[in-house]
């Protein structure tokens, strides 16, 4: 098999990726969803100037001295007049600016005399946040491609918008292949174990904007990965396991028999050699995961989210950093290694230790570590202190 590089490999898996449509959803309904046109300010915000305290509004020209009270501007509910010399009005934080104010003296500073207020000499705009300080109307705010979190919708929702053009979610179909495997709460038989390869590679889809159809445990016959493979609904399907060449890896015979055109048939990445990745006749795009969940899990974030991404019109490129080594390595072998690792921001710079076993079966490593450290294919022996890529993993 031809070995490709991670970086070719996942150009080539992007290449036949289509930008899915767009649709229309409600605010409440965007969060992770990923813009598909920009959003721009409907009007000022805020839409005039807004006292940033409590406390007094005046004239800053009066200087100090006692003012008259002549009434009072709250958040919603601003003061209809406009502020004469030796005039103030009660204000609180939020509320707009009388006419003819031009500064908020905070209550702490003020004694209030019946209809009357002393105040200190006030300057210019001060405590005030002036109207537009934060977006103008017809500002763009977020462009397409970024995804929706709490902040962003925070921001749409300020913009007064109340839907968003997003990106379509893909259709994922996850596919776990082996007569080893079996779906809790069944009683696995003597020589299978409980599969934790699906719900996690389905939960990984979800969570990166996908619509996933999970079906059971696909059996090791080619009569029955055809079919699953042929009623799969979907823009993608991914199988976990079946993906190598011995005589129970049916994944790509199964592929053959729908017409399969590969692009990628293997990677030079340590874990996950057997990645393989095509285009099914029909249209449909297939990725092929190892079984072992190291494997799986790897692959997954440098190809499956980035497929993801690609299909909704988002930044596809896992995004590195680099951080200082806590305990040396040794030499790297030929192929590319991604190692599970655990980050530390001590003394205010990120550094990384990677766990001392990784074993691709090992599901207990992966759920503790919240990073991996890449070791670039013939890399020389490292040292503690050396700089190495990481990509860290969204940990809760």
């Amino acid at each position: 098999m031809k070995l490709m590089t991670v970086e070719a490999a996942r150009a080539a898996m992007l290449a036949e990726i289509p930008r899915l449509p767009s649709e229309d959803v409600a605010l409440d309904e965007s969060i992770g969803r990923v813009l598909a046109q920009d959003v721009a300010a409907i009007r000022d915000q805020p839409p005039f100037d807004a006292s940033a305290m409590d406390g007094w509004a005046v004239r800053s020209g009066d200087g100090a001295g006692e003012r008259t009270i002549i009434g009072e501007s709250a958040a919603g509910h601003g003061f209809e007049g406009e502020l004469g010399a030796g005039q103030a009005v009660r204000i609180f934080t939020g509320a707009a600016l009388p006419a003819g104010a031009d500064a908020v003296v905070i209550q702490e500073d003020a004694e209030r005399r019946g209809d009357r207020v002393a105040v200190p000499a006030a300057g210019p705009r001060q405590n005030v946040r002036p109207r537009g300080g934060d977006f103008t109307a017809g500002q763009a705010l977020l462009g397409a491609g970024v995804r929706i979190d709490p902040w962003r919708l925070s921001l749409a929702a300020a913009a007064g918008r109340h839907r968003l053009g997003v990106a379509a979610r893909p259709r994922v179909a996850v596919l776990s292949t082996g007569e080893e495997i079996v779906e809790a709460p069944a009683t696995p038989g003597a020589f299978q174990i409980y599969d934790s390869g699906s719900p996690s590679i389905s939960a990984l889809v979800e969570g990166c904007g996908g619509r996933v159809r999970r079906d059971r445990p696909v059996r090791d016959t080619l009569e029955a990965m055809v079919e699953a493979l042929r009623e799969a609904e979907a823009d993608l399907i991914v199988t976990i396991g079946g993906a190598s060449v011995g005589d129970h890896d049916l994944v790509r015979v199964a592929a053959d028999v729908l017409g399969f055109a590969i692009k990628v048939e293997s990677v030079a990445v340590r874990p996950g050699k057997p990645t393989f990745f095509g285009v099914l006749a029909d249209g449909r795009r297939l990725l092929g995961l190892p079984g072992n969940p190291a494997s799986a899990f790897v692959c997954a974030e440098l190809f499956l989210k980035p497929i993801l991404a690609a299909y909704q019109g988002a930044a596809a490129e896992p995004v590195l950093a680099s951080a200082r080594l806590t305990a040396p390595l040794p030499a790297n072998g030929p192929r590319e290694h991604w190692m599970r690792a655990r980050l530390d921001h001590a003394d205010g710079a990120l550094a990384v230790l990677p766990y001392r076993d990784q074993d691709s079966s090992l599901i207990t490593v992966f759920a503790q570590a919240d990073a991996l450290l890449r070791r670039q294919a013939g890399a020389p022996a490292a040292a503690a202190g050396d700089l190495v890529d990481v990509l860290a993993l969204s940990r809760a």
